[in-house]
């Protein structure tokens, strides 16, 4: 073995059988496969690695999404996401994510075109959404609604086709805030409101959304920003639940409508799409600022949570909560201060100072402000996933477009550790039950 072979592979020792084994290290990475050639003998399977829930394996090389969750970075193809809520639009990151570059004006003003144009939905989805009962949560007529476009779409079955692909993920992006959008009007039973093309995607949507009488519907532009920058923030982030789920369902070369409703039957779990429900209920728990140092000894005995703090990758302050903190304060200045913000404010103080907090690296998340957020737009808990859905969905289109074009993906079919019983002798019914 040459010295740079040595220096870029691991030297394994098999204590069973005492024979040794070189496996190239590539990216920070081994390949598992590699672990397959470590055997007692050949009539049995190789190694395999045991790892629920994928907290330390990567299913696949991908340039859409940087996280340093130690350093709190998070980079949209290489951009800081600090940039691109401050500087950028939702469509113009949609762009970034989906084609790998930022658009020049022609290009830019050709993508908002396309998904302007593609904001309609058939009659038919009309007829289909308005069958649900009248109380039908938005997210299952969300995931319902999206999985029932690949009918309505057959074409899109043609996923190896670059131009195909294309037109797929525009209708997708630009049809999700319509089908979001009347997945709220449906549970208030109030007629459903149709794109209104004149105005911008993020305003559009707030127009579906609110739109009564009025003939036209012009919501404040800071409550329109603050909403782009949360799908901004939302609309990527790395091999979470949902988009492995986008992805392994995606790998049977499914459609992109099937595969992106695996991902908000994914982010429907309270896990993961439900997390800043939970920092509401929470906060009206306290109740009061007095009553958080009592809740504070209760999450350090055990018997309270703190939810909104924390979180799977980042080990440090989450970018996206700092931004989101700023939103906060645009949209307040519109609709109102939200008595829970202070208590939000305060816990978030004690906890940055308290040394059990800091110890464990408990910083706020983006969950801990964004459900402060949506309240105050008058959205209820449940349509909060639905916004999540909508921002993350050019991620969600990005990862799968990666997926379909990247030569060393195959189906997903993750190993399994057998802990059943084996070699039974089956015995008929009619001699077991007598």
């Amino acid at each position: 073995m040459t010295d740079v072979a040595a220096k870029d592979s691991l030297t394994v020792t098999d204590n069973r059988t005492g024979q040794q084994y070189d496996i190239a290290i590539t990216d920070n990475t081994i390949a598992a496969k590699d672990l397959g050639q470590i055997r007692l003998n050949d009539d049995e399977p190789g190694l395999a690695t045991y790892d629920p829930g994928f907290v330390n394996t990567a299913s696949c090389r991908s340039s859409v999404t940087y996280i340093d969750g130690d350093k709190g970075i998070l980079e949209y193809r290489g951009y800081p996401i600090e940039q691109l809520a401050e500087k950028s639009s939702f469509l113009e990151v949609a762009y970034l994510l989906v084609n790998g570059e930022l658009p020049t004006k022609e290009q830019y003003d050709a993508w908002v075109h396309e998904i302007t144009y593609h904001t309609f939905v058939h009659e038919n989805v009309k007829t289909f959404m308005q069958g649900f009962r009248y109380d039908a949560h938005p997210m299952g007529m969300l995931m319902a609604s999206v999985g029932a476009l690949s009918t309505f779409y057959p074409d899109a079955r043609n996923i190896s086709d670059a131009d195909n692909r294309h037109m797929q993920i525009v209708r997708m992006i630009a049809k999700m805030p319509t089908l979001g959008a009347w997945s709220f009007r449906h549970a208030q039973g109030k007629p459903y409101v149709y794109p209104d093309n004149d105005l911008g995607y993020t305003a559009n949507f707030l127009s579906m959304l609110f739109k009564m009488s009025e003939s036209k519907f012009e919501a404040d532009e800071r409550l329109v920003k603050a909403l782009d920058v949360l799908f901004i923030l939302h609309a990527d982030h790395e091999q979470n639940c949902s988009t492995n789920a986008v992805r392994s369902v995606g790998s049977s070369q499914v459609d992109p409508y099937s595969a992106v409703a695996a991902g908000v039957g994914a982010l429907y779990g309270p896990l993961h799409g439900g997390a800043n429900e939970a920092v509401l209920r929470m906060l009206k728990r306290i109740g009061s600022k007095e009553n958080i140092p009592a809740f504070i000894d209760g999450v350090k005995d055990g018997n309270e949570r703190l939810m909104g703090f924390g979180h799977r990758v980042y080990k440090n302050y989450d970018p996206r909560a700092k931004i989101i903190k700023k939103s906060a304060e645009d949209v307040f200045e519109v609709t109102g201060t939200n008595p829970l913000l202070d208590i939000a404010l305060e816990l978030e103080k004690i906890a940055l100072e308290d040394e059990y907090f800091v110890k464990r690296k408990l910083y706020p998340n983006v969950d801990f402000y964004s459900g402060l957020i949506y309240e105050a737009f008058q959205f209820p808990p449940e349509m909060f996933t639905v916004l999540f859905a909508i921002g993350r969905t050019p991620g969600w289109l990005a990862q799968w477009a990666e997926l379909v074009q990247d030569k060393d993906q195959k189906i997903a079919r993750p190993k399994q550790i057998y802990t059943g019983d084996r070699e039974l002798t089956f015995t008929a019914a009619s001699e077991r039950w007598t």
